[in-house]
Formats: structure tokens, C-alpha cells, sequence
């Protein structure tokens, strides 16, 4: 039986005794946001950051936000250890309702549900990943973080079948992200990620990855990331909160560049590991 402590609707209690209505909306529709929030040393990492986004996320589905950002802070850090390092997984839905009807019913109270787990590194990140591409058929809301993924999932599992770690999204002829994952690429010397929008969920680490590039004068810029510019870009990576910034070494069957991650991941990851050791 999985002890392990969880928070759900203003309780703290073991994994194996938290349990929710069939008659949830986040069960019957997916109709609920999500949030991943990394913790170092039972730090939470750039939590106003991610606050910001679940406030935006939970705006754009017409959803109160049940909290303020310090009652957050509160409900979250008894979730946390200082001996490993562990992230944060919080779920907000529109609740339960007396039918299924796909109108929002009024009024409920939201079901909110968080847990930790550890985060567990990449293996052999020095070396790189494979990944490959895959046609981006999601909605036209993927700034939202919501907890409908299956178009991602089918895309992640299409990667992992082929022996990748990702699947990097073309929407007609441009990339637009990861299925789970922000992109990078190096083209010129320049590091380059799509702008937000629509369509890129808006990463808190690829927002990082550009304040670190500002501050140490490598030249970058957000725009659009042509398909066929992939093949002879330098460098790519992709990144997300758990797995922070990963470098794609084969795209596709064809190794990038050499083959290896470039040096310009050398040096962000040098970065941003310092930045996190600052915080």
C-alpha cells in the first residue's frame, strides 16, 4: 500500500486513501489544468513563475482560482524534503457536478489535488537523445496547460516506439514544440525558440533559458523555426521544468551536427545549473 502523502481538497492524507467522485468533470471531460512546479532542496524553483501560469491556465478555461499565491505556497511545502530532489504535481478541475452535461455547471467547488515525486535524471545526458518528428495535430488552445493530453501522449509514444525520447511537432512547415517539451535550436551562432502563442505551451524553463541568455550576452532571439531549417541547425534541445534542457543529438535518423551535444548546451547547462544552486 503507497503511504506516501498527498493533498487533496484541504487534506493531507495517504496516496491509497485519496479518492475523487466518477462524477468529476476532470474524469468525465478532461475539463481541469495542470501545473508541474520543480522543489531543490525543498525549494520550490521559480514558483511565482508557475503560479502565473496556472492563474492564466485556469482564466482561459473560465475557472476561479480557489487560491491566492501565498495560501499555495503554504498548501504545497509540506509536500516537500530537503534530502532529494522532487517536483511538485498540481491538478485543479471544474469539480463535481449532479449530471454529465457538457455546460458548465453552477455552482461547484473545485477539486484540487497535489503530490510530490522525485525527480529522477535523464541517464547519460552527456551523450544526448534521439527524437523525431511528428505531424502537430493537437487544439488550437496549447498554451493552456490542461490535463487533456492524448494527442501528446500518442505523439510521445510514437518517439518512445522508435527507440526516441521526443517528438518534436511540425505544424504545416514550421516547429512549434515538443509533446511534452519546449525546442531550441542553434542556426548562425543565433539560439532560437518559436514565440509564444496559441500554439506552444509557455515553458517557465525556456523563459529562464532566455533570461540566462540575456544576462550572459549569447545572442538569441523567439521566432519561428522553419521544418526544413532543423536539418542544419547546430544545435537543438528541448526543455521542460522535470527534465530541464536536453540535447538532441540524432533528429530523425541524421545526426546533428557531430553528433554530440554542442557547446553552446555545454555552457547553458553550466548556467543554469548555477542559477539553481543560487536560488
Amino acid at each position: 500500500m503507497d503511504t506516501k502523502t498527498v493533498y487533496l481538497n484541504g487534506e493531507y492524507l495517504p496516496l491509497n486513501e485519496a479518492k475523487v467522485s466518477v462524477l468529476d468533470r476532470g474524469f468525465l471531460f478532461g475539463d481541469g489544468i495542470y501545473e508541474v512546479i520543480p522543489a531543490y532542496s525543498g525549494r520550490l524553483f521559480r514558483l511565482q513563475e508557475h503560479l502565473e501560469r496556472l492563474e492564466n491556465s485556469l482564466d482561459s478555461i473560465r475557472l476561479a482560482n480557489p487560491h491566492s499565491r501565498e495560501q499555495w505556497s503554504q498548501i504545497l511545502q509540506p509536500l516537500l524534503t530537503t534530502d532529494q530532489d522532487q517536483y511538485i504535481y498540481l491538478q485543479i478541475t471544474r469539480g463535481v457536478a449532479p449530471k454529465r452535461d457538457h455546460a458548465f455547471p453552477n455552482p461547484t467547488v473545485p477539486t484540487v489535488f497535489a503530490m510530490s515525486s522525485p525527480i529522477v535524471p535523464l541517464p547519460n545526458l552527456e551523450q544526448g537523445v534521439k527524437a523525431m518528428t511528428v505531424k502537430d495535430n493537437r487544439w488550437g488552445h496549447c498554451n493552456i496547460k490542461a490535463i487533456t493530453l492524448l494527442a501528446n501522449i500518442l505523439q510521445r509514444q510514437a518517439a518512445v516506439d522508435q527507440g526516441c525520447a521526443e517528438a518534436i511537432l511540425v505544424k504545416e512547415d514550421y516547429v512549434t514544440e515538443g509533446a511534452a517539451s519546449n525546442i531550441f535550436v542553434v542556426l548562425d551562432g543565433v539560439l532560437i525558440t518559436p514565440p509564444k502563442g496559441p500554439e506552444i505551451l509557455p515553458g517557465i524553463t525556456r523563459d529562464l533559458i532566455l533570461e540566462i541568455a540575456e544576462t550572459n550576452a549569447i545572442s538569441f532571439c523567439e521566432d519561428i523555426i522553419a521544418f526544413e531549417a532543423l536539418k542544419s541547425a547546430s544545435e537543438i534541445w528541448l526543455t521542460s521544468s522535470t527534465r530541464e534542457i536536453i540535447p538532441v543529438v540524432n533528429l530523425d535518423g541524421a545526426d546533428i551536427a557531430d553528433g554530440k551535444p554542442g557547446p553552446l548546451w555545454h555552457k547553458m547547462n553550466q548556467l543554469y545549473q548555477a542559477f539553481k544552486k543560487a536560488q
